[in-house]
């Protein structure tokens, strides 16, 4: 198991050479730094503490400037454990990178989804509507709350309420790229959360160790020294009219 700390930047799409159109969340990756170290001698289980994104110590407090300066870093604003690591491959104040993941790996990407508010039974259950016309009075109420017998509303009957801003978890999700010059890695598909919120990429734990073949994209260079051969082709041909 390991994991690291992101920042989802947004959704785009990548081609394979084949053709193949594959979507991409844009997860960037600021350096992460393990603050603490858990054992099962000492706290009675095994994990680690990461940490992200540096703060001024004017906007932090004295407990949490202390922590980080056990492990040699400057205050955090995110601060994450994650457990069932092998407490022996980190040190105290070890940097995390990138390059922990690689191409094809399986992860699992948790985050707190989108807040929508207050909402009716039929957006957050997707439950249907009453008839819209003929004298109808009902068009998108909740319908029966319960049977006469109990004679009250039954524990987890589905009603309106908050919507949203939960923390969710998507399991089983590729890892397309890596990307260490820019510190971003791309996963396949979609992930919990709206832009510029905190994501944590942990090793899946329903396929741990599955690892699919690397994905052979289109880069950037290829195409771009493919249109200026067709520019001097297309130069050199009218010369020779």
């Amino acid at each position: 198991m390991k994991g690291i700390l992101g920042k989802k930047v947004g959704m785009t799409q990548v081609f394979t050479k084949n053709g193949k159109l594959i979507p991409v969340t844009v997860i960037e990756v600021e350096p992460n730094v393990v603050t603490q170290i858990k054992t099962v001698a000492n706290d009675g289980y095994d994990a680690i503490q990461i940490a992200t994104e540096t703060i001024r110590e004017k906007i932090s407090n004295k407990p949490a400037i202390g922590h980080t300066k056990k492990a040699g870093t400057e205050p955090k604003r995110f601060l994450r454990e994650i457990r069932g690591v092998n407490v022996e491959d980190y040190t105290l104040g070890q940097v995390i990178n990138v390059d922990i993941f690689e191409e094809g790996e399986m992860v699992d990407v948790s985050g707190i989804s989108k807040g929508k508010g207050f909402q009716g039974v039929i957006k957050r259950h997707n439950q249907s509507r009453g008839p819209m016309g003929h004298g109808s009075q009902y068009h998108r109420g909740v319908g029966s709350l319960g049977t006469m017998l109990p004679m009250h509303v039954l524990k987890g009957k589905k009603m309106p309420g908050q919507m949203g801003n939960v923390a969710r978890t998507v399991q089983n999700l590729e890892i397309i790229s890596v990307d260490t010059e820019n510190n971003v890695i791309l996963v396949k598909g979609n992930v919990p959360g709206p832009k510029k919120s905190l994501v944590m990429i942990r090793t899946a734990v329903k396929k741990p160790n599955v690892k699919k073949e690397k994905a052979d994209l289109v880069s950037y260079e290829e195409v771009k020294v493919e249109v200026e051969t067709n520019e001097e082709t297309t130069s050199a041909e009218t010369t020779a009219e």
